[in-house]
């Protein structure tokens, strides 16, 4: 039997063979950490359909900003959970909402964290739709001012970037020329351009309280069976002016993710959502899976099909384990 030419078993046999013939590589600065801030002093809510996670207040994100910082992650993402709602969402553009007082909190104890908040009005609205209604439906032209004045909100706190997730037409260029007409114009744009109408949204809607009370939001988020609207929602929240954009959720959509990664020359951003990372740990609670290895492998994956940035409930814990891997690492020269 002749000896084979191609034995690829041979960089297998160590981990320091497997790390030399790597492609992918994960680093903590490729992290979005999700943090959701409530009302209150020094309060902390447990979420019981995210394990490790919490309702935080104001100066309690700030704490947990710096921390994540130390850990070297590259951001944080903000949701704001009012204990005030209207019809209009107008505690979205309170410049003393929770958002802006956490985003200036965090930016007095974390000066070099990335402060990312999301702009939406379904944490503010009694109904819990991503706009205004009129007649029962989401009055997409006139929600549009109302967002614009969100953003704005939060780059005048201090935010780094503001990423407009309600899927409404023509949203990005609003925010884009309202930010620039009051002179916000170094704030970033990272636009939920292709976030589907997803099952996989369930524990972040308990933890924010931003379950629609009536209907639900497929006449404005994506239908699960198409790639090509991707593409074009993409492209053309980069022309109206987006910095970057999202996929959203990452697991279910990573062929969207290579997909959008090909058509568009601008950094993307995958959302590990709420969902996913909590049927992860209810499949481990039950023995069905090693939670250690499956949080590496998917965001592995989110990353291998062409994500630059990973949003992620497992930021955290991943961040503390590359450190670990980092010190043995130092600690073996």
């Amino acid at each position: 039997m002749s000896y084979p030419e191609h034995r690829a078993r041979r960089l297998r046999r160590t981990e320091g063979l497997r790390a030399l013939a790597r492609e992918t590589r994960l680093t903590a600065d490729q992290l979005v950490a999700p943090l959701f801030v409530h009302e209150g002093e020094r309060s902390r809510q447990p979420i019981a359909s995210l394990p490790g996670h919490a309702r935080l207040s104001p100066e309690l994100a700030a704490e947990e900003a710096a921390a994540l910082s130390a850990l070297g992650i590259g951001a944080v993402l903000l949701f704001g959970i009012p204990t005030h709602k209207d019809e209009t969402g107008s505690g979205g553009w309170d410049e003393n909402g929770v958002v802006p007082r956490a985003i200036r909190a965090i930016r007095k104890r974390a000066p070099e964290m990335v402060v990312w908040a999301d702009v939406c009005l379904c944490e503010y609205t009694d109904h819990g739709h991503c706009g205004v209604l009129r007649d029962g439906d989401v009055d997409n032209d006139a929600s549009l001012p109302l967002l614009a004045r969100a953003a704005v909100a939060y780059a005048r706190a201090g935010a780094d970037v503001v990423a407009p997730s309600d899927m409404m037409d023509g949203r990005v260029g609003a925010i884009r020329a309202a930010l620039d007409g009051v002179g916000l114009a170094r704030t970033v744009i990272v636009s939920y351009a292709v976030k589907y109408a997803s099952a996989f949204y369930g524990p972040f809607r308990e933890a924010a309280g931003s379950a629609p009370r009536e209907g639900d939001r497929r006449g404005y988020q994506m239908d699960a069976a198409n790639v090509r609207e991707a593409l074009r929602e993409a492209s053309g929240d980069v022309e109206e002016g987006a910095d970057a954009v999202i996929v959203k959720p990452a697991l279910a959509y990573l062929d969207v993710i290579r997909a959008v990664r090909a058509e568009v020359n601008v950094p993307i951003a995958a959302y590990q959502v709420s969902g996913e990372y909590a049927m992860l740990h209810a499949a481990a609670e039950r023995g069905w899976l090693d939670l250690e290895r499956a949080m590496w492998e998917t965001t592995l994956a989110i990353r291998r099909a062409g994500a630059d940035l990973v949003i992620s409930y497992f930021a955290r814990t991943l961040a503390e384990r590359l450190g670990e891997r980092a010190a043995q690492a130092e600690a073996r020269r």
